[in-house]
């Protein structure tokens, strides 16, 4: 399993907090025990998908296109914490990563405008539209990328899906996940912004159109 990088959170901490002091952070002030909090909460037991591997490709994908972020840290902060709260059996998972950012955030001494922009950021994943935030089409797309992965990773993470849901009777998940699938099938174009519509939006119909054709069986 693919694990968090904790000199990549350092250096966004660093980043976020506006420290540039250089000092080694051996009094706790380099953000090393929220980089602790992230990694025992993505670390959990229930999850399969929502795992230090999706914030890692998050990541990669991020690195790809940060040059088109209106709000670099913001996004990445985002990335980091938006499935930091994550129980399938609650509803409101975002709300309490949101939270949890802010927490964050607070301690570090980010500016009011860094805190506000993180949350609304991960809130919109929530239902992944609704937000004004310039950067919510890309943290949107980054989040959603896995739907246009290649088939091997998307099935997977289907699989992986099931998993988290295993408490979950089959004929239902089946009805509710194709539900999700053709919603967003039904939309005009899945990726918002021209990169990722451009990079994925192909593919990604074509794996969701057959992920609705095994759910149907």
């Amino acid at each position: 399993m693919r694990t968090l990088d904790p000199q990549r959170w350092t250096n966004l901490w660093n980043r976020a907090s506006g420290r540039r002091d250089g000092s080694d952070g051996s009094d706790g002030s380099d953000g090393s025990a929220w980089f602790e909090i992230l990694n025992r909460h993505y670390a959990e037991d229930h999850r399969y998908y929502h795992t230090a591997r999706h914030i890692s490709e998050c990541l990669v994908e991020f690195d790809g296109v940060s040059h088109l972020a209106a709000q670099p840290v913001a996004v990445e902060l985002a990335l980091w914490f938006h499935d930091a709260i994550y129980d399938t059996h609650a509803g409101d998972n975002e709300e309490q990563s949101a939270r949890l950012a802010q927490r964050c955030l607070e301690s570090a001494g980010a500016g009011t405008d860094l805190q506000a922009a993180v949350t609304d950021l991960v809130l919109v994943t929530r239902a992944h539209e609704g937000s004004t935030h310039p950067d919510a089409p890309l943290l949107v797309d980054i989040d959603l990328s896995v739907l246009g992965a290649g088939t091997e990773r998307f099935l997977e993470y289907e699989e992986q899906i099931r998993q988290e849901y295993a408490w979950v009777p089959e004929e239902i998940f089946r009805t509710k996940r194709a539900e999700i699938l053709e919603r967003f099938l039904a939309r005009d174009v899945i990726y918002r912004t021209p990169k990722f519509y451009q990079t994925h939006e192909k593919q990604a119909r074509a794996n969701l159109r057959a992920s609705l054709e095994r759910l149907r069986v």
